[in-house]
């Protein structure tokens, strides 16, 4: 039972949570259409809603009907002497409180049924919609404000089914009730208490436009602190700052922004005190009030001593409803702005289409065909919000043709490579193939389907790609291969591993395929890496092999083991291999040379070499002279 200032202070969270909120939401336009869409979220718990409304009503009954027992145990118990009316409305508070503790556990659980489901389903439709988006998004979206889609905002939504809905009723209800018990009782003092009020509501809104800057200011410092720790804590930054960073100045950046952190919070601490202590004041100077005019009111017979109590105690139910309801505009704001912000990302629309009749693949191993493919990649405001990005205006600006009326055909089986000056367009064409984007326009056919009218759970399972710098989880190494294929057995893990010429690393490893390979593989070496990649690979089986740069920036030996790995992961699959290194391609059934998106020659290592053009110059600049390149040539 809440009773007393303890009823004040135990509610200071909840009206202290509308003061905290920047109250510049209330001019931000908000779509139209969201409130609407919002409640089809509340479809579903209408049941559950309609109980969680009564139960708060109920609530709010219980504790308005506490101040008349009051007023019965004094003037009927206590000054008329009649224990057993002392006794039974004694007895009756008890069950009330009882009953109120059953309520408020009944009330928590479908808030949190209500809450946590629909934080469930907002992040999980924000989940799969992000899983759809094209690469592009990825490129140009920064990580942490599309997490704080998935967590912050989510959060922010489901309070307006929760936190706010019940705030709202709980204290509407309460101030009807209470005002109406009041001027019943004595409508005079009910008006003088209410005069006091606006020299509460005006500094506390004050204080609470000070305590949402400070609250802007401590999430943008809080969230400069986190960028800080995430760049010095990942691998790559904890390298270089061991290498190149002075420690004294790295340990000095961190206090710098660590102590306004820290200052911020003793404001924020400040103004919260003085809130609660304006509000203690003026409930306290209302409850004199009431005691000194009541009480010289019932000494002259006019009022009882316990309508007194009575109006203190409603006095105590009042000031903080009153106040959390004159700010109510920022809290319905706030959840909408929030639905707005998930609503945003849910209605970006992928670039990619599943097709609504897909073809199956039978062709096996595939063909791929390019047929005049043309290829620019898709500006910012096609792929991604200005809100994701932190900036004002997504850039419209068009990248320009990156590949132009590109023909060629891979035969099933077979190997292609390309090759080309850094640029040229040969990583978007391995796109294009995995359709991580779709061309400008033109066709490309796999299997002599056109790629638009397959699956892309059937294309997934058909492509597997090794590239230059192959992403591993923060997981055990079986953890890792299992992502290519969650039904394979221990038996195939081991045979992989052994065909990528990596299973005597894993076999001397203490914990074998549970070793934890750290964040990105950083406790592998780079070959290690690139044959435990291939090994992920193999356990796919794919019908079509994409190799991008997966044999740059590693030693002598370390190549020789991956390119051993790599005739395995190639045998019977049509492939694809991109190479800056000649002499990994020499053996390709075709040998493909793009130069600005165009292809300028086709054919085998030992005709090209020979002709005047792209290819031989850029064996002649890697092998170092004319001279080398006859020896090449007679072998």
């Amino acid at each position: 039972m809440r009773a007393g200032m303890g009823s004040m202070g135990g509610q200071f969270g909840n009206y202290m949570r509308s003061f905290r909120k920047d109250e510049s939401v209330t001019s931000v336009q908000i779509t139209k259409g969201t409130a609407k869409r919002m409640f089809k979220y509340a479809r579903p718990y209408r049941s559950l809603l309609m109980i969680f409304l009564v139960v708060i009503v109920i609530d709010s009954l219980i504790n308005v009907a506490n101040p008349l027992i009051y007023r019965g145990i004094i003037n009927i118990g206590i000054l008329k002497k009649e224990t057993s009316v002392i006794i039974t409305l004694a007895f009756v508070i008890g069950l009330l409180a009882v009953f109120d503790a059953i309520i408020s556990v009944i009330q928590r659980y479908i808030s949190a049924k209500i809450g946590e489901n629909l934080i469930f389903k907002l992040r999980s439709e924000v989940y799969g919609h992000i899983q759809k988006m094209p690469i592009a998004f990825f490129t140009r979206t920064q990580t942490g404000a599309l997490v704080s889609r998935l967590d912050s905002d989510v959060l922010g939504a489901q309070q307006a089914f929760t936190d706010i809905l019940s705030s709202v009723i709980s204290n509407i209800v309460t101030v009807v009730l209470v005002l109406a018990s009041m001027l019943i009782l004595s409508w005079q003092i009910t008006l003088v208490s209410l005069v006091i009020l606006p020299v509460f509501i005006f500094p506390a809104k004050k204080i609470g436009r000070l305590i949402g800057k400070l609250a802007r200011e401590g999430y943008s410092l809080n969230a400069q602190l986190s960028s800080l720790m995430i760049e010095r804590f990942n691998v790559s930054g904890a390298i270089l700052v061991k290498i190149f960073g002075n420690p004294n100045h790295e340990i000095g950046l961190f206090e710098s922004r660590a102590a306004k952190v820290r200052d911020i919070g003793i404001k924020q601490a400040m103004y919260g005190r003085f809130f609660l202590v304006i509000l203690t004041l003026v409930a306290s100077l209302a409850t004199a009030v009431v005691y000194g005019w009541g009480g010289v009111l019932a000494v002259r017979g006019s009022l009882s001593v316990g309508t007194v109590v009575a109006l203190t105690a409603y006095l105590n139910r009042l000031y903080g409803p009153l106040t959390s309801l004159s700010n109510v505009q920022v809290d319905i704001m706030t959840a909408l702005v929030s639905f707005d912000r998930v609503f945003e990302v849910l209605d970006l629309k992928p670039l990619i289409d599943e097709p609504s009749n897909p073809k199956k693949l039978v062709e096996m191993p595939p063909s791929i065909v390019f047929e005049d493919v043309n290829f620019s990649y898709p500006t910012a405001d096609q792929v991604s919000l200005a809100s994701l990005e932190s900036v004002a205006i997504l850039q419209t600006i068009d990248s320009g043709q990156v590949l132009n009326d590109l023909s060629f055909k891979v035969e099933p089986g077979s190997m292609v490579a390309l090759v080309g000056h850094s640029g040229a367009g040969k990583t978007t064409i391995s796109s294009l193939i995995a359709r991580l984007y779709d061309p400008t326009s033109g066709l490309i056919k796999i299997g002599n389907v056109d790629l638009k009218d397959i699956s892309l759970n059937d294309l997934r399972s058909t492509i597997g790609m090794v590239t230059q710098d192959s992403h591993l989880f923060h997981d055990t190494i079986k953890a890792n291969l299992l992502f290519a294929n969650h039904n394979a057995t221990e038996k195939d893990l081991y045979e992989v591993l052994e065909q990528a010429q990596i299973l005597d690393l894993i076999n001397s490893l203490p914990e074998k395929l549970d070793t934890v390979v750290g964040d990105r593989g950083y406790r592998l070496s780079g070959g290690e890496k690139q044959r435990l990649a291939i090994a992920r690979l193999l356990l796919k089986k794919p019908q079509i092999v994409i190799l991008d740069e997966a044999t740059a920036h590693l030693d002598s030996e370390s190549e020789l083991l991956v390119q051993t790995a790599l005739s395995n992961a190639l045998n019977n699959r049509t492939s694809v291999v991109i190479a800056h290194r000649l002499s990994t391609i020499q053996k390709a059934d075709n040998i493909l040379v793009i130069d600005e998106g165009r292809l300028v020659q086709s054919g085998k290592h030992s005709a090209l070499i020979n002709e005047p053009g792209l290819y031989s110059e850029l064996y002649r600049i890697q092998f170092l002279g004319e001279g080398n390149v006859k020896s090449s040539v007679q072998h």
